[in-house]
């Protein structure tokens, strides 16, 4: 049986690991914490992403943890809404509404559809030689040296496998911004799920299924910076006297549950997505802001593209070339895309620019609401090739939208 080895075990990896075990692979996941601990509080999967996770047979699982049904949009830190959507909305154009969970349930999720054994925690593990035509790929680890047919780089934004097949490439630029991130007890008061622009900083509000609510938040800062009194004081001072319900989220989070990390992204491509036996995905090939939310999206349609084209009974070279063609130029788009959304939101900016800014985002709703949906139009109505080959999981919607 072919052998296949996942460096990394987030959300990438593991989508990865499930899909090449359903088609035959003997997977090994390696994983250099001691547990699987997701990075992040909560992640949105778009309609791409669970039209992926349906080739796993997972996406019905993840579409009954929906929790949004209500109108939601963007704000002002008013409170004034500049755009209205709604999940209906969202379902009629691109065929699925979001589903926002916490990262450990997903993870969780994935690490269930893996025989017991697959993944190998508190193993960091180093790429020795990539292989090439009739010889494997070795991965190094304190345990000893590991062969496989295919090796998966999905160990993150620092990736150790990306540095050994590219090590003359320059690796994530800073964005210019750094997020905070929350999960706490849903506020008594219902609201609607939104994101808030100010000058140079936004928030974004969302409730889960299970009766917390994540809340993100982001401001552009100089890289390294530091915030003067701890996080929660600087999350209070920024937005505590913003619309509700951010002060009542703010009310209820302890300095402890605040996530921080300053943004980068791959403003440089890669040459490509592989090479030799091993491919990349995910952060580690094409790291992006989380202006757009599809970070963990692109990485899991990496992940269901690289099974499609890879087979346990043909040398990979030529399927890992078809899956960099593939996905190279996809992924470098929605990179540059969500990096100029973030720049427009956290750039600092006078309110005068912010007043233009907001006076076009409520004309173009104005003009019809779907105009703000059709920016993610390319991203969110995309389908797997398991999809594009029989014509499934086409929807009325992707072929009447306008």
């Amino acid at each position: 049986m072919a052998r296949a080895i996942v460096i990394g075990g987030g959300v990438g990896g593991l989508t990865a690991a499930a899909v090449l075990h359903q088609q035959g692979w003997a997977v090994t996941v390696l994983e250099r914490s001691p547990e699987l601990e997701p990075v992040g509080a909560g992640i949105s999967l778009a309609p791409n992403a669970q039209r992926a996770l349906d080739v796993v047979g997972l996406g019905d699982e993840i579409r009954a943890l929906a929790a949004w049904q209500r109108d939601g949009g963007l704000r002002t830190p008013s409170g004034r809404w500049l755009s209205r959507t709604s999940s209906e909305a969202i379902a009629e154009r691109f065929g699925g509404s979001l589903v926002l969970l916490h990262r450990a349930t997903l993870v969780d999720v994935l690490r269930s559809r893996l025989p017991e054994g697959t993944v190998r925690t508190g193993l960091a593990a180093r790429l020795a030689d990539p292989g090439g035509p009739g010889r494997p790929a070795t991965v190094t680890t304190d345990a000893g040296d590991l062969e496989a047919e295919l090796v998966v780089g999905a160990d993150g934004i620092n990736s150790v496998v990306r540095k050994a097949l590219f090590p003359g490439h320059p690796g994530p630029t800073y964005a210019g911004f750094t997020t905070w991130r929350v999960v706490v007890p849903a506020p008594e008061r219902h609201f609607g799920s939104h994101e808030t622009w100010g000058q140079g900083e936004l928030w974004g509000s969302h409730l889960m299924k299970d009766g917390t609510a994540y809340a993100y938040a982001a401001a552009g800062v100089p890289a390294g910076w530091e915030a003067p009194g701890g996080e929660r004081a600087e999350l209070m001072r920024r937005f505590g006297h913003w619309h509700e319900p951010i002060p009542e989220i703010l009310a209820g989070v302890a300095p402890e549950q605040i996530l921080r990390h300053d943004v980068y992204y791959m403003r440089h491509a890669l040459p490509a997505y592989h090479k030799g036996r091993v491919a990349l995905l995910g952060d580690a090939a094409h790291a992006m802001t989380p202006s757009l939310g599809q970070g963990g999206n692109q990485a899991i349609e990496d992940a269901v593209v690289l099974a499609h084209h890879v087979d346990p009974e043909r040398e990979p070279g030529p399927a890992l070339a078809a899956y960099s063609a593939e996905r190279l130029p996809r992924t470098m788009g929605i990179v540059a895309k969500a990096y100029r959304t973030g720049r427009i939101n956290t750039a600092p900016c006078s309110r005068p620019v912010m007043l233009l800014r907001n006076a076009l985002i409520a004309g173009v709703n104005k003009a019809g609401p779907n105009l703000v949906l059709r920016t993610l139009d390319g991203i969110m109505d995309w389908h797997p090739p398991q999809d594009r080959q029989t014509g499934a999981g086409r929807t009325e919607a992707s072929r009447s939208r306008s």
